[in-house]
């Protein structure tokens, strides 16, 4: 005859009721030094980096992945100050058993936070064939080669499901030829078409409008762009450079088998 387990009992009532009570104040009260040591090593961090750099202005404060240290966005890069305030390191921190850049993880998080905020009406976008499998979005520069090399073969990128959207990035900076030609080409009836027409070496008609060149420009100083082209995975990743069309459906397609790293 199988043996029958008997059928647990559980305290009710108001002894119960105050266990469950001190239950939940025992743990109150243990977390209080947890958040006000997090809340000591933000202000130490905030003072650290105020005495550094004084210009530069803290964006996020969090835990880092390592014991001992805060993970601050500054400026939409990555740095890593101790708890203390007393030491700054930049630079990549990788987990070797995950075999994961933590720092781009969570520098891709940011970018596309930003990056995602410009609306779709300050873009030039060549949308995909059909319906798109993947949109990327490339800082150019009108006068770049590599850019002009891209934008050549942007009906085949097209046909291969990938959209396509322009962020202006004219590398000498502002009252420059090549950042008025980008606002010449943003000022044109039809920009798309002067897009093309300016990649392909034609000298746009000088223009001036409200533009978001300056805009876009400082967004990619904000995301790190330090040459063109620069191409943002949807994830927020960084993928080229330059890239031939297949090569950059094979970076994208191996980007979608990636489990995504937790920041």
């Amino acid at each position: 005859m199988r043996d029958v387990l008997p059928t647990p009992t559980f305290a009710t009532g108001r002894g119960h009721a105050l266990g469950v009570l001190a239950l939940g104040a025992l743990f109150a009260a243990a977390l209080l030094p947890l958040a006000a040591q997090a809340a000591d090593a933000d202000t130490a961090v905030r003072a650290a980096v105020a005495a550094l750099a004084p210009q530069l202005k803290i964006d996020k404060i969090e835990p880092a992945p390592m014991a001992g240290f805060r993970q601050v966005i500054v400026g939409g890069q990555v740095v890593y100050v101790s708890d203390d305030g007393r030491y700054l390191m930049q630079g990549t921190l990788f987990d070797t058993k995950a075999k994961v850049d933590l720092t781009s993880a969570r520098a891709a998080i940011e970018h596309k936070t930003r990056v995602d905020a410009v609306p779709q009406d300050q873009r030039i976008v060549f949308g995909a064939a059909g319906k798109p499998k993947y949109k990327v979005t490339v800082f150019t520069d009108i006068d770049c080669g590599y850019c002009r090399k891209l934008h050549s073969e942007i009906a085949e990128i097209n046909k291969l499901g990938i959209e396509v959207d322009y962020l202006f990035f004219p590398r000498s900076g502002p009252n420059t030829p090549s950042f008025d030609k980008a606002v010449a080409v943003w000022c044109a009836a039809d920009r798309k078409a002067a897009f093309t027409a300016a990649k392909a070496g034609v000298e746009p008609k000088p223009a001036q409008c409200d533009n978001p060149v300056a805009a876009q420009f400082a967004l990619g100083n904000e995301v790190g762009v330090t040459g063109t082209p620069t191409i943002l995975a949807p994830d927020g990743s960084r993928i080229g450079g330059y890239l031939p069309p297949d090569q950059l459906l094979a970076r994208l397609q191996a980007l979608d088998k990636k489990t995504p790293a937790s920041p």
